[in-house]
């Protein structure tokens, strides 16, 4: 069989509810990295809350964050790193809008960055529970361009800041996220999943063909359209599963990745 790239999300998919990797799916993705292939980390994480799962697996490959708007190899110096980003005016504006609408917190973030207007609970664990001076957000604070911009608002009027900032901001990118909480993020125009494990695909000489994909939800469905081979996982969407070439046999929960990656690479059991 020939050598494949394989690109793995992270939450729902390599990751269990509680958010670990459990011992069978890091040893079975050992494994296949062992055996010639290159596993990838592809996910809408920051580089900051992904990084341990790296570490833990003891990957070499570049890793893809915030769906495809950074590729980079941890702690390394790599001439082939990309980061697309979403101009400083963008962040500016939003802390203007809230006068005006009911957005409980802007936070942006890139590489290095990590900023917040302010605190806010939610259903997320992504963003820190204190903040230090420096990463307090305000017009003046922010004086880099970020990769990415997450926005916690009122669904009533998550739709209308939508439509301005797109109107704004043409070459930037509003996502809107599942769940229950109303959420948008905001990212360079026509960044996905699929743009990263393309990039590591010409990087490493993959033909699409060699590609298998694993994900469960919105923003993996590019990924699983533009792999040769692209695996939704038992408990994705309806839709995803619908548009993958095949379904894991168990969940995220069960160690479904660990399980389909195990006989589809025939790897010892």
């Amino acid at each position: 069989m020939s050598k494949k790239l394989i690109a793995i999300d992270l939450d729902g998919t390599t990751l269990n509810g509680d958010s670990q990797i459990t011992l069978k799916t890091q040893a079975t993705l050992q494994a296949a990295q062992q055996a010639g292939n290159v596993v990838s980390i592809i996910t809408g994480r920051s580089n900051r809350l992904s990084q341990n799962y790296y570490d833990q697996i003891g990957l070499k490959s570049p890793m893809v964050n915030f769906n495809g708007a950074l590729a980079h190899i941890p702690r390394h110096q790599w001439d082939h790193e990309y980061q697309y980003t979403v101009p400083r005016e963008v962040a500016i504006d939003l802390l203007q809008l809230k006068q005006k609408y009911a957005i409980q917190m802007i936070a942006v973030e890139g590489k290095q960055l990590l900023m917040a207007d302010q605190l806010y609970k939610s259903e997320y664990s992504f963003f820190p529970t204190e903040l230090a001076p420096e990463q307090r957000l305000t017009a003046d604070s922010l004086t880099v361009d970020p990769t990415s911009i997450t926005v916690f608002l009122e669904r009533n009027d998550q739709k209308i800041v939508r439509e301005q900032l797109q109107h704004d901001f043409p070459d930037v990118q509003v996502n809107v996220w599942g769940g229950e909480a109303s959420v948008l993020e905001i990212v360079h125009k026509g960044i996905q999943k699929a743009k990263g494990v393309a990039y590591l695909a010409d990087y490493f000489g993959f033909e699409r063909k060699n590609i298998i994909a694993f994900g469960d939800e919105q923003n993996d469905r590019e990924m699983l359209d533009y792999a040769g081979w692209g695996v939704a996982m038992q408990n994705a969407r309806p839709e995803i599963q619908a548009a993958a070439n095949d379904v894991t046999t168990y969940t995220n929960e069960q160690d479904g990745l660990a399980d389909y990656l195990t006989n589809y690479l025939h790897l010892q059991k």
